[in-house]
C-alpha cells in the first residue's frame, strides 16, 4: 500500500539534496533555494511537471513500478534509498544486483588485510577472492571451478569442506549457513539464480532440506570458529562478516581469538602457506 505522505516527504528531501551538476544539468541560474526544481526532476524522469508535483503534494494517481524506478535513477538513490522509495510507493522492491567482481577500491582494501584470513563472496555465496592466508588455513592450493567455490554448495555437497571443522561445531555452522541463505532468499525470492541454488541444495542434501524447512532467518555477522589445521593444530578464531550492500558483496574476516595462541599459529601458517605455493609452481 502506498504511503503518500512518506513518499512526498522522501521525494522532496532527495530533490533538495541534489545539485544540478550532480545530475548533469548546467548551473546557470541563481536559485533562491538549494537543490533541484520540481520541473527539473520531471524532465529527468520523463514525467509531466503536473504529475510529479502531485506526488510531492501527496495526491494524484499511484505511480507505476516503471515510474518509481525512473524516480530512483533521477534522484540518484543509493540501493537502500531505492528500496525505501519502492516500499513507500507500494510497488514490489526490485532485486539487487549480485556482485560479480571487486572494484579497484575494494581490491586495495582487501590487500591491506593480508594478516587475516579473508574471503570475499557475493549474496548467493560465490567466492570472488581469497587471500594467501585464507588459502593456507583451508589447505587450498588451487582455484576451484566457480560451481565448486560456492560457500553453500561446498558445505552441503562436498564432505572435504568440513574436514578442518571440529565435528561438534558442524551442526551449528550448517544451521547458520541455511539461516543466512534464507535471509538472502527472502530478499531475492524472484531471482532465478537464488531459486536454482536452493532447489539444487535441497535435491542433494537431506540436512539442507531439514534446516530449510525450519524457516530460520538471520545473517550471521559474528561467530566463533575452530579450525583444525594438519600442520599447526586447532586455531581458535573470531569470525566477522562485513556486508557491502551497494556492491552486493560480503567480506568474511577471521581474527585470532583473544587469550589463545591463534595469532602465533596464523603467523606460522603464513610462512607455511607461502612455501606450499612456491613448491606448487
Amino acid at each position: 500500500m502506498i504511503d503518500r505522505t512518506g513518499l512526498a516527504e522522501f521525494l522532496r528531501r532527495r530533490r533538495e539534496e541534489l545539485s544540478p551538476s550532480e545530475v548533469g544539468l548546467p548551473e546557470t541560474v541563481r536559485r533562491r533555494t538549494p537543490g533541484l526544481r520540481r520541473e527539473e526532476v520531471a524532465v529527468l524522469t520523463g514525467l509531466s511537471s503536473d504529475f510529479y508535483a502531485r506526488l510531492e503534494q501527496a495526491r494524484g494517481s499511484n505511480p507505476s513500478e516503471q515510474v518509481v524506478a525512473a524516480l530512483a535513477r533521477a534522484l540518484r538513490c543509493t540501493p537502500d534509498e531505492r528500496d525505501h522509495l519502492f516500499r513507500l510507493a507500494g510497488v514490489p522492491t526490485p532485486p539487487r544486483q549480485v556482485g560479480r567482481r571487486l572494484d579497484p577500491g575494494l581490491r586495495r582494501l582487501v590487500a591491506h588485510l593480508d594478516g587475516l584470513p579473508t574471503c570475499v563472496y557475493n549474496e548467493v555465496g560465490d567466492v570472488l577472492h581469497t587471500n594467501a592466508l585464507d588459502d593456507a588455513l583451508a589447505c587450498r592450493t588451487e582455484r576451484r571451478p566457480a560451481g565448486e567455490s560456492n560457500v553453500y554448495r561446498r558445505w552441503f555437497t562436498r564432505e572435504e569442506s568440513r574436514a578442518h571443522v571440529p565435528e561438534a561445531d558442524r551442526a551449528r555452522l550448517s544451521a547458520a549457513h541455511v539461516s543466512d541463505l534464507r535471509a538472502t532468499y527472502s530478499r531475492r525470492g524472484e531471482d532465478d539464480e537464488i531459486t536454482r541454488l536452493v532447489e539444487d541444495l535441497a535435491a542433494r542434501s537431506e540436512e539442507f532440506r531439514t534446516l530449510w524447512e525450519r524457516h530460520d532467518v538471520a545473517v550471521r555477522h559474528a561467530d566463533l570458529k575452530d579450525v583444525h589445521h594438519p600442520a599447526v593444530g586447532v586455531i581458535r578464531l573470531r569470525c566477522r562478516l562485513l556486508e557491502l550492500p551497494e556492491a552486493g558483496l560480503r567480506i568474511r574476516l577471521l581474527l585470532p581469538l583473544e587469550g589463545t595462541d591463534a595469532a602465533e599459529k596464523l603467523e606460522l601458517l603464513r610462512v607455511i602457506g607461502t612455501q606450499q605455493f612456491l613448491e606448487a609452481e
